[in-house]
């Protein structure tokens, strides 16, 4: 038994766990300091020290969230051809869209729902991770036109911009509870757009 005053012992990661889905599924202003200490099985004073406060909390979450559920979309451009990135990115992300393990949507998108001014720091922090998301597949699509993985004609640019507001479309339409059929039909939608750019 902890000694009166002693902070008590809690696994991190788990409560970092527990965090993320409740940022994820009620956004970062949805989410009550009672709805967070509740899930993750600690007392205010802990959270504090553990994690600092809700927005020093939420950012650790994000950087929790990219090594996690959101690791796919780096695993997805590592694929030897664009053509092949692009169809695992959409894919996948329809399929986690309607994981019934997880929360609908994307942090990255969900998680900005119904910030007020108070909050533009998480706002501009949740522009820059989608970003930086996009930044990547433009780098990717990029390479893959020098080593003519692309059409003459692409512009890596609009494609990413492109891939990236299908990505965030989809993840609309999964917090408003699309199905799987309906994710990955929006997903071959956009591949069959894309083929005569991707050409290999």
């Amino acid at each position: 038994m902890a000694s009166p005053g002693r902070p008590r012992s809690f696994d991190k990661e788990k409560a970092l766990d527990a965090a993320l889905q409740v940022f994820w599924r009620k956004g970062y202003e949805g989410a009550s300091m009672a709805d967070l200490t509740s899930a993750m099985g600690i007392e205010k004073p802990s959270l504090y020290a553990a994690f600092g406060d809700k927005e020093q909390l939420f950012l650790q979450v994000l950087d929790h969230y990219q090594k996690g559920p959101a690791k796919m979309i780096l695993a997805a451009l590592q694929e030897p051809t664009a053509r092949r990135a692009v169809e695992r990115l959409l894919r996948e992300s329809a399929d986690a869209g309607s994981d019934p393990h997880t929360p609908r949507g994307c942090l990255y998108v969900q998680g900005a729902l119904a910030c007020s001014g108070e909050s533009d720091c998480i706002r501009t922090e949740l522009i820059s991770r989608r970003a930086a998301g996009e930044a990547a597949l433009r780098k990717r699509l990029q390479s893959a036109k020098k080593e003519g993985d692309l059409s003459k004609s692409a512009d890596p640019a609009g494609l990413a911009r492109y891939i990236m507001a299908v990505l965030h479309g989809m993840s609309v339409r999964s917090s408003a509870g699309a199905s799987r059929k309906e994710l990955r039909g929006i997903a071959e939608t956009a591949l069959r757009g894309l083929r005569p750019e991707l050409s290999r």
